[in-house]
């Protein structure tokens, strides 16, 4: 019985210290994987600006893809997502503080640059079901079905749907337009 009795403090110390400290560090993940916290950083405010006027937020499917869905692997791949929020937050705060500056041109371009199909396609699975497109749905089906030693991002050709400064808002249809009663 003296035997367990060591064992079951050091788990229940153990219990003790991970439950509070798991707590925070969730707490921390959540509130700062907002759109909101990540405008709170003034280098980001013309990103988060045109994020808000692009069909990520306007569209007919009441979708919003916010900025963890583009910028960081899917939150079930929990150690490449802790992993990649931590170093673009770390990137973030050394950039303001050390450099001053933020060339968002240069910023977006490496952005690009990074992408992965599967960010994209976390949110557009079905891109071969285009109706009415054959071209739209030829071209994604050269991003899922690559020839040998040639990779097409999906940012290729959609390079401009987001971070793109508007002074309208861009709100897609997918529905057919309306032709009236015929009165």
């Amino acid at each position: 019985m003296k035997k367990l009795i060591k064992p079951a403090i050091l788990i229940a110390i153990g219990i003790f210290i991970a439950f509070p400290v798991f707590s925070l560090t969730y707490y921390t993940m959540a509130r700062t994987s907002t759109p909101g916290f990540c405008a709170s950083c003034h280098e980001i405010r013309p990103a988060y600006n045109s994020w808000k006027t692009s069909t990520h937020v306007n569209n007919a499917q009441g979708f919003t893809a916010d900025c963890m869905d583009c910028h960081l692997p899917a939150p079930q791949d929990t150690i490449n997502f802790f992993y990649a929020k931590t170093a673009h937050g770390i990137k973030d705060v050394f950039v303001h503080f050390v450099h001053g500056t933020y060339d968002r041109e240069k910023s977006r371009e490496h952005a690009y640059a990074t992408f992965k199909n599967a960010q994209c396609q976390k949110c557009h699975r079905n891109i071969l079901h285009i109706p009415n497109k054959r071209g739209a749905m030829l071209a994604h089906r050269t991003v899922l079905y690559p020839r040998e030693g040639y990779e097409k991002k999906c940012v290729d050709c959609h390079r401009n749907l987001v971070h793109v400064d508007s002074d309208i808002y861009r709100y897609k249809q997918n529905q057919p337009p309306y032709r009236g009663l015929g009165i």
